[in-house]
């Protein structure tokens, strides 16, 4: 469920890249889609954020996989919305191109996945040492 808030800030660039991928037109947005990419990242790490300190102050102090997991968990709606696209949008029918299709799509869904639970750890991890670090002991 954490990763609605980062899919809704891209999908609407998602349909544009798979419509240049997929059925081939010119992607020339690349500014808009940097600017969306800035804002899947802070959303991934505010997420991440908020969620392992809920989980710290449940005294769960097993964050690491989990942080991974969830900041990631935008890209199983990558993987709905790709299936989405491929029943309402393109036209296929034979097996070979679906096979293809959805080989190259599990491969864009799994990076996507390795991406956003990447920067999600980082910033929960930068996040830690940085509370952790402004505690005094004496």
């Amino acid at each position: 469920m954490a990763g609605i808030l980062p899919f809704g800030a891209m999908f609407i660039e998602l349909f544009f890249i798979f419509t240049a991928i997929w059925e081939n037109q010119y992607y020339y947005l690349f500014g808009f889609l940097f600017l969306v990419f800035i804002i899947l990242v802070v959303s991934v790490s505010q997420i991440a954020v908020v969620m392992v300190y809920f989980q710290l102050c449940g005294e769960d102090y097993h964050w690491w996989w989990r942080t991974f997991i969830v900041s990631g968990g935008s890209a199983f709606y990558v993987l709905a919305y790709s299936v989405f696209y491929f029943i309402t949008k393109l036209d296929i029918t034979e097996f070979i191109p679906s096979l293809l299709y959805f080989g190259y799509t599990f491969l864009i869904v799994f990076t996507f996945w390795i991406l956003t639970g990447t920067v999600g750890f980082f910033a929960a991890y930068w996040f830690i040492v940085r509370i952790y670090g402004a505690i005094k002991i004496d």
